[in-house]
C-alpha cells in the first residue's frame, strides 16, 4: 500500500469515528499538541495533530445542524487534552497553604481546562459553519480558531496562556514575525501551516492538486524563518553600558514569603544575596546602579516598616536604586488601622530610602488576587490564594515610570506580561520592560518556562528589552529581538549582573497593533467565502 493510501485510510478512520471514540481521538490529539509549548517546543508534532482536528470536523457533517454540535464536541475534547497537561502546574499553588486550599487543586487542574476548552469548541463550531470541501477549509479553521483564541485572551479578564501562536516562537528566527503580526497573527499562521497536511487526502478530481496547501505552508514556514534570520542578523544586541543591572533571585518558598514572623529571615537573605560578589571582578551591589527584587518580595507592608526601609537605604550606595515588588497600603488608610485592601505594586527606592516611583498592578489574577463577586463569595467562606480580605485593588492604568540613570521603564507585574497588544500609550513609550513575578506558586514545573516564553514574545512584539526578576526563577535579561542575554534557572538562588540592552525603534506591531493580523483574517475569510460560492454555483 502506498503512503498516500495509508494516509487516506488513517484519515478515513478518523472521519468516520463517532461518539466517545471521536472524543478520545480529539483528546489524544490535544494532549500531543501541548508538547509544542515550552519547555518542550516540539512544534513539528502539530503537523500531525492539527490535521486530525480537520478530519474530525470533516466527519462532523454526518450530524444534525450541518454538524456544528459534533464539531464543537471534537473541539472541546481537543482543547481539554491541550489544556490539562499545559496547565497542570496551576494545581501547585493550592498546596502552598494545603490545609486551606489543597481540596481546590483538582478543580483548578481539571476545571480550568474544561472552561478554556469551550473556546476551541466555539472555534470548531464556527469553522464548521464556514466549512468547504477543498483545501480552503484549512483557512476556515485558522480564522475560526484565531477568533476563539482572541476571545479567550479577552473575555472574563482574559487568559491567553499557551495560545497556539507560541508554537512559532522556537527557533527564535520564526518568532521574529511577531514584530509585524503579533501573537494573534502568529496564531492564524500556526493553525494554517500545521493543519495543511490534512489536504493531502483530498481527491484529484476536478483538477485538484492536494499537495498545493502543504507546499504553500512549508514555503511560508521557510519564508518566516528567512525573514527572522535576516532580521536577527540586522539587529545585533546592543547594550547601554552605563546601565548596570543586578537581579536578585532569592528562591524563597511561598510559606516564608507570606509569613510576617519570617520578616528578619527574609530581609537578611535579600540583603546578603544582593551584595554577593558574582565573580572575581565583581564587588557586589556597588557595581550596579539598578538592583531588582521580584514581585511581592516582603511578608509585610514595606513602607510601614521603618527598619526595613533603613536597611535598604544602608544597602544601596549613592547612585543606585532598588526596583522591588511589594504590597502597598492605600494612601488614605490611617496609621494603626487594620489594612483590609491593598495594591500589588512596584516601588523605585533611592539610596536614601525615599520612594521615587510607584506602579500598581492593573490586571489582577482571578482567584489569586481577587474573587469574582468578592463580597458574596467571602460571605460563603471563600478567599483568594493571597488571603487579602476584599481582594487586591487594581491600579488605575498602565504607565511608564522614571528610573534614575536609565530610560523610562514599563512595569509589568507577573502575568501582565502574557497579554499582547497595547502595553502603554504611544506617546509614553518606555525604553525597557521590567517584569517582576513570583512563579514560586507553580513549583518546579513547566509553568515558569511558559511564562518566560510569553514575556520573550512581548520583547519581540514591542522592540523593547525585557528584564525579568522571578522569586524562584526564571530570571532573565532579554534583548528586543528576543535573545536571552543571561538568565538564572528555575529553583536556583543567586544574582544576575548585566547591562541593559538598548531598545529598537517601535516595531510595526508596536505602532499599528493587530492591523496585519486582522487583514490576514479578513483576506482568508473572503477567500473561503469565494470558494464556497464557486462550489455552490458549479
Amino acid at each position: 500500500m502506498r503512503i498516500s493510501d495509508r494516509l487516506r485510510a488513517a484519515a478515513l478512520s478518523i472521519i468516520l469515528a463517532w461518539g466517545w471514540k471521536r472524543a478520545g481521538i480529539a483528546l489524544a490529539a490535544g494532549i500531543l499538541s501541548a508538547l509544542a509549548m515550552a519547555p518542550f517546543n516540539a512544534w513539528p508534532i502539530l503537523f500531525l495533530t492539527f490535521p486530525v482536528l480537520v478530519w474530525l470536523i470533516d466527519g462532523a457533517a454526518a450530524g444534525k445542524w450541518r454538524g456544528v454540535p459534533a464539531a464543537a464536541w471534537s473541539g472541546f475534547w481537543f482543547g481539554y487534552g491541550y489544556f490539562v497537561p499545559g496547565l497542570y502546574w496551576t494545581g501547585h499553588a493550592f498546596f502552598v497553604d494545603a490545609p486551606t486550599f489543597a481540596w481546590l487543586s483538582p478543580f483548578a487542574v481539571l476545571g480550568l481546562p474544561a472552561y478554556l476548552a469551550l473556546y476551541p469548541a466555539l472555534g470548531c463550531a464556527l469553522a464548521r459553519l464556514l466549512w468547504t470541501r477543498d483545501a480552503s477549509r484549512i483557512l476556515a479553521l485558522a480564522v475560526a480558531l484565531t477568533v476563539s483564541e482572541w476571545l479567550r485572551g479577552h473575555l472574563l479578564t482574559g487568559f491567553p496562556w499557551n495560545a497556539y501562536g507560541y508554537a512559532l516562537s522556537e527557533p527564535l528566527a520564526l518568532a521574529q514575525i511577531a514584530s509585524v503580526v503579533g501573537l494573534w497573527g502568529m496564531t492564524f499562521l500556526a493553525v494554517a501551516i500545521f493543519a495543511s497536511p490534512a489536504a493531502l487526502i483530498d481527491g484529484r478530481s476536478r483538477g485538484r492538486k492536494p499537495w498545493i496547501a502543504p507546499a504553500v505552508a512549508l514555503a511560508t514556514l521557510v519564508a518566516l524563518g528567512a525573514f527572522g534570520a535576516i532580521r536577527l542578523s540586522m539587529l545585533p544586541t546592543k547594550m547601554l553600558s552605563q546601565v548596570k543591572l543586578r537581579i536578585m533571585q532569592p528562591n524563597l518558598q511561598q510559606d516564608v514569603k507570606f509569613n510576617y514572623s519570617a520578616k528578619r529571615e527574609v530581609m537578611q537573605k535579600y540583603l546578603a544575596l544582593s551584595d554577593r560578589a558574582s565573580g572575581p571582578q565583581a564587588t557586589g551591589v556597588r557595581d550596579t546602579n539598578i538592583l531588582i527584587w521580584p514581585e511581592s518580595a516582603f511578608p509585610f507592608f514595606l513602607t510601614r516598616e521603618a527598619d526595613a526601609m533603613a536597611q535598604i537605604a544602608d544597602l544601596l550606595p549613592k547612585g543606585t536604586v532598588l526596583i522591588t515588588g511589594a504590597v502597598r497600603v492605600p494612601d488614605d488608610t490611617p496609621a494603626g488601622r487594620p489594612v483590609t485592601r491593598a495594591y500589588n505594586s512596584i516601588y523605585v527606592i533611592d539610596h536614601d530610602g525615599s520612594v521615587l516611583s510607584v506602579y500598581d498592578k492593573t490586571h489582577l489574577v482571578p482567584f489569586g488576587e481577587y474573587l469574582p463577586f468578592q463580597n458574596w463569595m467571602e460571605k460563603l467562606g471563600f478567599t483568594q490564594l493571597t488571603k487579602v480580605q476584599g481582594g487586591y485593588i487594581p491600579g488605575a492604568h498602565r504607565r511608564a515610570i522614571d528610573v534614575p540613570n536609565a530610560p523610562r521603564a514599563l512595569p509589568l507585574i507577573c502575568y501582565e506580561a502574557i497579554f499582547p497588544g497595547k502595553l502603554a500609550e504611544n506617546d509614553d513609550r518606555a525604553g525597557w520592560i521590567v517584569n517582576l513575578t513570583n512563579d514560586g506558586w507553580f513549583g518546579i514545573s513547566t509553568g515558569p518556562y511558559q511564562h518566560l516564553q510569553q514575556a520573550r514574545l512581548r520583547a519581540i512584539e514591542e522592540g523593547l528589552p525585557v528584564v525579568r526578576a522571578a522569586n524562584t526563577g526564571i530570571s532573565a535579561v532579554i534583548d528586543p529581538a528576543g535573545r536571552i542575554v543571561t538568565k538564572l534557572g528555575l529553583g536556583l538562588e543567586g544574582v544576575l549582573d548585566a547591562s541593559l540592552p538598548s531598545a529598537l525603534a517601535p516595531t510595526f506591531y508596536a505602532r499599528f497593533g493587530n492591523f496585519v493580523a486582522w487583514i490576514m483574517l479578513a483576506g482568508a475569510l473572503i477567500f473561503v467565502g469565494y470558494r464556497r460560492l464557486k462550489r455552490q454555483n458549479s
